[in-house]
């Protein structure tokens, strides 16, 4: 399949007919017919290191134009998971479920993609952000380290697990801690 990639500045990005064509055509044949006729794809060239993005509120994928550099394969690959997470996300309903849980793995599986990894390993490049916000756990005194803080209670995942059975436990909230100053050299 031949790829065009177009370049505009304006709103989310240019549009992919042939990617929404392709993508249409794709959940019709999974019986989801009724998302495949609202379904849309363009591309934005401001996207730097991440590969797509899934909007399910709105049925759109955005794709980085960078991606057909590395061929149809990887194109295909990158739109089959934002897809995913848009079929996962409409048989959710209103119900929250997680990005890359066992309804989004379903999704994959049913548009071709066994074994699909949360993350892309292409060689996009990576912004480091210095990580400005820490915090520590009462229970096991691990340091979690934030580019962005916590906007609302926030316990020590691997405590609550050992000991609550994954669900939140105030025993284990995490407390903002002052991060140390990193010398310039």
């Amino acid at each position: 399949m031949q790829i065009l990639v177009q370049s505009t500045k304006t709103g989310k990005g240019t549009p992919a007919p042939e990617l929404t064509l392709f993508a249409s055509d794709r959940l019709s044949t999974i019986g989801l017919g009724p998302l495949s006729e609202k379904i849309s794809v363009l591309w934005n060239a401001r996207m730097r290191s991440t590969a797509g993005l899934a909007y399910p509120a709105s049925n759109l994928i955005v794709l980085n134009p960078k991606l057909s550099s590395f061929g149809w394969r990887e194109v295909e690959r990158t739109l089959l998971h934002e897809l995913a997470h848009l079929v996962a996300s409409h048989r959710a309903g209103r119900r929250r479920i997680a990005p890359h849980g066992p309804e989004w793995r379903k999704a994959c599986v049913e548009l071709g993609l066994s074994n699909e990894a949360r993350c892309h390993d292409l060689p996009l490049p990576r912004r480091e952000l210095p990580r400005a916000h820490a915090y520590r756990c009462p229970n096991c005194q691990s340091t979690i380290e934030r580019v962005r803080p916590f906007r609302r209670a926030a316990a020590c995942l691997p405590c609550c697990r050992k000991f609550n059975q994954g669900n939140y436990d105030e025993r284990f909230k995490l407390a903002r801690i002052a991060q140390p100053k990193k010398n310039a050299a």
